[in-house]
């Protein structure tokens, strides 16, 4: 049981193979090992994708829906209006870069956000001498709010533990997600004014007024692959777009739909909408299905796992073997032990490792002592969601890096305490208005 476990981390965090791979096949070696049928794994297979089929879905149309919107320029001019608003002022460039990343963070995408925000962003940061690692450290802040977003990779997997609608489990987290906002620009603010002094001293009040005065930056710095782009916006569709945008959205709030089918809806209705010829609506699903396919895959296979570990009893043994060698003190707080320290499992555990191996291992230990599920997983998604983009085993980080021309070491010095730091306030926070507890 225990060997499983730890033969799919080890695998996961050593990057041997895939996700997908490690989550199917592990389980269905051990399950055989342990002397069960080809009727009854079957029987766990199907139980376990019937409990995740609904994410699947969601996951699948959300990611196209939003590719679509982003293909379209929804977003374009909001960002560039707000690069204008800045007029050189660092304390405001640092607000607006988390305006930017939470816009365009709403598809839930760590890659396409630091792909819309860091060449937007960098060369105003380099004309004002502003630290490309604070660039970083806004953006990757601002992912892990937006991480929040039930078909973001986070709220999914964890969705796919508790058999539950990720739309259903994030409702609840709507008050604390719009309170990161809020404490997102504050902190944005404060490093900024920290950015301006260190520029003053480095380089002089003079120099810094100077550059901020010169600061014009132009549309071609501030998107990459822009004839491509252009080819694809729909200006004149724009506030449809948006109505089309908040229409989604509302819907899923209210619930009044699965979340799945109101993406169905949405995407069905945006791509004739934007590209009416049946070749470009090709071609856009095509560009998009990448990371709509990687994300079902990973989740299928993660409800392959869980059906494979919960049919055959492992779960409840190990969770069983655990809170025999634990003190008693210690189990109605595992949870809470776990989530304060959910960012450092970030350096040595990978995403999928952290949902799919230690979370439902640890619901399955706490719920015994009478703690809800929900409040379980809510305490290890929020100590764990803002710490993603500081493990080197997040793919996306690589790409964000790579973007800003910076080292994964010093980002690493940079800004891992700081983030660390956000997810205790945003525990301490969820705790205040009652999300969490014990």
């Amino acid at each position: 049981m225990f060997i499983t476990i730890f033969t799919i981390v080890t695998l996961l965090i050593t990057k041997k193979i895939s996700p997908v791979v490690a989550l199917i096949l592990i389980p269905v070696i051990s399950a055989l090992l342990l002397g069960t049928g080809a009727a009854e794994l079957t029987g766990y297979f199907e139980d376990g994708i019937d409990a995740v089929i609904s994410v699947v879905i969601m996951f699948i149309f959300a990611i196209l829906f939003f590719g679509i919107m982003q293909d379209a320029g929804l977003f374009d001019p909001i960002i560039k209006k707000l690069v204008s608003l800045t007029r050189g002022n660092v304390i405001i460039v640092a607000m607006v870069t988390i305006a930017i990343a939470i816009i365009a963070g709403l598809d839930g995408s760590g890659a396409s956000t630091f792909l819309i925000t860091i060449p937007a962003l960098l060369p105003l940061y380099k004309r004002l001498h502003m630290s490309p690692y604070l660039l970083m450290l806004l953006v990757v802040l601002s992912i892990g709010v937006m991480n929040l977003l039930p078909w973001a990779g986070p709220i999914g997997r964890a969705a796919s533990v508790l058999n539950m609608d990720p739309v259903e489990l994030w409702r609840p987290l709507i008050p604390l997600q719009l309170i990161e906002i809020g404490l997102l620009f504050i902190i944005g603010a404060l490093f900024g004014w920290r950015e301006k002094k260190r520029i003053e001293q480095k380089f002089g009040i003079e120099a810094y007024r100077e550059s901020a005065a010169a600061v014009d930056v132009s549309a071609k710095e501030m998107t990459v692959n822009e004839e491509e782009r252009e080819k694809l916006r729909r200006p004149k569709l724009l506030w449809i777009n948006i109505l089309l945008t908040a229409g989604v959205i509302g819907m899923l709030m209210s619930g009044f739909l699965p979340s799945g089918f109101v993406f169905m809806i949405g995407l069905a209705i945006a791509l004739p909408l934007n590209y009416p010829k049946v070749d470009e609506q090709m071609d856009r699903i095509k560009a998009h299905a990448p990371n709509a396919l990687m994300m079902a895959g990973i989740i299928l296979a993660a409800g392959s796992f869980l059906g494979i570990l919960e049919g055959t009893g492992m779960l409840d043994e190990m969770a069983g073997d655990i809170v025999n060698l634990l003190p008693a003190v210690f189990i109605p707080y595992l949870h809470i032990i776990i989530g304060l320290f959910g960012v450092p499992f970030d350096l040595v555990l990978s995403t999928d490792a952290y949902y799919f191996a230690l979370v439902p291992i640890v619901e399955q230990i706490v719920s015994q002592a009478g703690v809800a599920s929900t409040t379980i997983i809510y305490t290890l998604v929020i100590g764990n969601i803002i710490g993603t983009m500081v493990s080197p085993f997040a793919p996306a980080l690589w790409l964000g890096l790579g973007l800003a021309g910076i080292e994964m070491g010093r980002h690493l010095r940079y800004s891992f305490f700081w983030v660390w730091g956000f997810s205790i306030i945003l525990l301490g926070v969820a705790w205040m208005i009652g999300i969490i507890g014990v």
